[in-house]
């Protein structure tokens, strides 16, 4: 049935408040990082941007972040789409308590853990390290990583894979060769999560590190704000520059990210 006029101009109004709700914030930050620098500085507009980047080191601090964020997407990926195919096509003794324990990994708040987990790196002499950033953000991201394969993976179409285990294809073959290309909308939806819990990750780069040269951008930032700078102006161009980086690659897998979440919400 199609829908009225008067139900499509309602939807659009209504559309169109929540778009100017959302947006309002992002315009407010943009206003204020171009604005005339608050702090007596004298840079304004674009000038903003580069004073916050001089004087806040986000160069460094975007290194690592990219550094982390990579590694995390990259491992964490991988082993979803390992464990996501165990998990979904196969059958084996323990595979339900194993993949409720994975679940716990979703459940549990960083919060909840990250006392006990210093502790434990501090022992291992990973403490202020890169790994002490990198290795807990994967672990967690395996978690929810194998949650999402596995949902795809059990749904999959199982006459691709009957078909490949008759002309001799083994499960290493059968899953890169037959499950995983047609899986392209489920793993950019995946990398681009990750890649934003990851990025806006705050609370383990901030227990687990105190070297300057480690810490990540929003952890930078959070520093910058209190360091270096007591104007807002600066602190707005210092948090775009931050966010930047998800806007850009929200921005380029937006397609594939969308039909990645219809298709998971179909096949759920």
């Amino acid at each position: 049935m199609r829908a009225s006029l008067t139900e499509r101009i309602g939807n659009y109004a209504l559309l169109t408040v929540f778009g100017l709700f959302a947006l309002g914030p992002i315009v407010t930050i943009l206003a204020a990082a171009l604005a005339p620098d608050d702090a007596g500085s004298g840079s304004s507009g674009f000038g903003n941007f580069g004073k916050a980047w001089e004087i806040g080191h986000f160069g460094t601090y975007l290194r690592m972040s990219v550094a982390v964020s990579v590694t995390v997407v990259v491992v964490s990926v991988l082993l979803s789409i390992l464990s996501g195919y165990a998990f979904g096509t196969m059958r084996f003794r323990g595979a339900g308590p194993l993949f409720y324990l994975f679940l716990i990994g979703i459940m549990m708040p960083t919060e909840a853990i990250v006392v006990p987990l210093y502790f434990d790196l501090r022992t291992l002499g990973l403490t202020d390290t890169f790994w002490a950033v990198a290795l807990p953000q994967i672990a967690q991201s395996v978690a929810f990583g194998t949650f999402w394969m596995r949902a795809y993976f059990r749904s999959s179409s199982r006459s691709m894979v009957e078909a490949a285990r008759l002309d001799g294809a083994g499960h290493w073959r059968t899953l890169w060769l037959v499950l995983v290309p047609p899986a392209r909308p489920a793993l950019v939806t995946l990398i681009v999560l990750v890649f934003m819990w990851t990025w806006n990750e705050f609370l383990i780069p901030l227990v687990m590190v105190t070297s300057e040269s480690l810490r990540t951008a929003p952890l930078g930032l959070a520093f910058f704000s209190g360091q270096y700078t007591s104007g807002f102006t600066l602190l707005a161009a210092g948090a775009v520059i931050v966010g930047l980086p998800v806007v850009l690659v929200y921005a380029f897998l937006q397609r594939h990210f969308i039909a990645g979440m219809l298709e998971g919400a179909v096949r759920e």
